[in-house]
């Protein structure tokens, strides 16, 4: 863990709830995760852990509590004591900061895994082409897919796809970075190299909230493991000790499922 000399934490929940209808998905959800922490959200389908992280970046709205994000709230401005949803172009602006990877990559099909890296810096004018070119090169080297820069995604594998989306992600050079279950689209076999990338973010000090059911991810990379089920947090610690002696019925119960 690489955390900053700093009491602010980079992701601050407060009381978080959000429904669709009548669904109340998240219910009161208050965590934190400090500078350089690696959190990993672990938990049946439909808990309520995929909405949390798209709340985090304002995909989702919420309907109650405060989402902050290196102690700026996301999505919403406050007036004395009232909250005012911001326009959807700050909020935008707001979420370059925090990079996101998604199941499915997502990549544009008519552009190289080069072309798809530098796609969002270049129309954002973060520097000349040639700068941005050789930024892009190194962030697929450092994904391991530098030989592979001028393949088009449907002459990628699945893994090599994601890799690629990661690499797209880091390209906006994030303080906060999402994964939301980044490997549950892969043959088995694939897994592994995402992991390994993601291992060697936690361990240049990156910020990370990875919702995953890879346990063995979990037990070795995170510094928090907290899961949750039917929209609230059931439990949360040291991940070693949460998979190895989980305290809650319903906590022990998944477990003996998954692990």
């Amino acid at each position: 863990m690489n955390v900053h000399a700093t009491d602010t934490p980079m992701v601050r929940a407060e009381g978080v709830s959000k429904a669709f209808g009548s669904n109340l998905v998240l219910k009161s959800i208050s965590l934190e995760v400090q500078r350089g922490e690696v959190l990993c959200l672990v938990g049946p389908s439909g808990s309520g852990k995929s909405t949390f992280l798209r709340c985090i970046n304002h995909l989702e709205t919420v309907n109650a509590g405060r989402l902050s994000v290196d102690g700026e709230l996301v999505g919403y401005r406050q007036k004395g004591d009232k909250l005012y949803e911001m326009h959807p172009r700050e909020a935008a602006e707001q979420r370059r900061d925090i990079g996101m990877v998604f199941q499915r990559f997502n990549l544009f099909p008519h552009m190289t895994a080069l072309e798809n890296v530098m796609v969002a810096p270049t129309l954002l004018k973060k520097g000349d082409k040639a700068k941005l070119k050789s930024r892009a090169m190194e962030l697929l080297a450092r994904v391991g897919l530098a030989e592979r820069h001028d393949y088009y995604p449907a002459h990628l594998s699945g893994g090599q796809q994601q890799r690629v989306a990661i690499a797209r992600a880091l390209a906006m050079e994030p303080k906060l970075m999402l994964f939301d279950e980044p490997t549950s689209a892969l043959d088995p076999e694939l897994v592994g190299e995402v992991l390994d990338v993601m291992k060697g973010l936690a361990e240049s000090g990156m910020t990370m909230i990875v919702v995953t059911h890879e346990m063995g991810f979990a037990r070795e990379v995170a510094d928090k493991l907290v899961f949750m089920d039917g929209g609230v947090v059931v439990e949360s610690g040291d991940p070693a000790e949460v998979l190895s002696n989980p305290q809650r019925e319903r906590t022990k119960a998944f477990l003996s499922k998954v692990l």
